[in-house]
């Protein structure tokens, strides 16, 4: 019986074999994940025409106030992977008041770090061990220097101590379109629920909040990567009244910070390394 050899497929001189469907798959999938990899650096690429570019420097010395550097946590400073920080304490000279002050730069964007906003107090607090307590307004808008800064407003007690804490942050020189309340369920319910059973990435990801200020973003198309900084500052809350405490930071913020023009200090920066 004669070996048989398999028919091979006709084709039509000049035209090539039609391509599999698993080519076609890999070559769908692979420009999926190139349109996904490229796609926010040009959506988010708006400016706020109204404000302008600036960092705000941090100063440790400021008259009638004495200075103490309070180090950071290494584990804090391997979560937050920032270029500089500032960490210190203000004592006034003449009534004692104490504030906390905390700021954390980012020059530049690092594949695979923890974003420089994701660990606010919200979490980070509650998770320390501070209660979370309800108390409006939840945000001001600030004016450090001439620059309109939302900041959120907290107030932690613990062991019978209450501190007032605002927080913020700048993206690309420019204050940050969305809020940075994207922890306070989580921090609530942390606050609520101390042996709470689900993680606080979970947490954070049930969170409508989040969410929201994930696609609040995505609308405003203002700068997401690139140069960030985060600013805190907190002080204990003597009595019910929370106003001598708002007032001090306000006061604080425009004394702790220097405007620094932001295009100079990102080049001097690159410049040192």
């Amino acid at each position: 019986m004669a070996d048989t050899k398999p028919i091979a497929p006709e084709t039509t001189p000049g035209t090539s074999p039609t391509p599999r469907p698993w080519l076609w798959l890999t070559i769908i999938l692979g420009a999926l994940v190139i349109g996904l990899w490229t796609f926010p650096r040009f959506w988010y690429t708006r400016a706020d025409p109204s404000q302008a570019f600036v960092w705000l420097v941090p100063q440790q010395t400021l008259p009638g106030w004495e200075y103490k550097a309070v180090p950071v946590n290494q584990a804090a400073e391997r979560l937050l992977a920032a270029d500089e920080t500032a960490s210190g304490e203000f004592v006034n000279a003449q009534d004692q008041r104490r504030v906390q002050v905390f700021a954390a730069k980012r020059y530049t964007e690092r594949r695979h770090d923890i974003g420089l906003f994701v660990h606010t107090p919200d979490r980070c607090w509650t998770e320390a061990g501070w209660q979370l307590e309800p108390a409006p307004p939840d945000h001001v808008e600030l004016s450090v220097h001439g620059t309109k800064i939302t900041f959120e407003r907290r107030i932690f007690s613990q062991a019978g101590q209450r501190q007032l804490v605002l927080f913020g942050g700048l993206v690309g020189g420019q204050p940050l379109p969305y809020r940075l309340d994207h922890n306070l369920s989580v921090g609530m319910r942390s606050a609520l629920r101390r042996a709470v059973k689900q993680s606080g990435g979970t947490l954070r990801a049930s969170d409508k909040l989040f969410w929201q200020r994930v696609w609040e973003s995505f609308l405003s198309r203002r700068q997401l990567l690139g140069p960030k900084e985060f600013l805190r500052v907190s002080t204990e809350v003597r009595g019910a009244n929370t106003a001598t405490a708002d007032a001090l930071l306000a006061e604080m913020l425009e004394r702790w910070l220097r405007p620094a023009e932001f295009t100079e200090e990102l080049r001097a920066w690159k410049a040192k390394e």
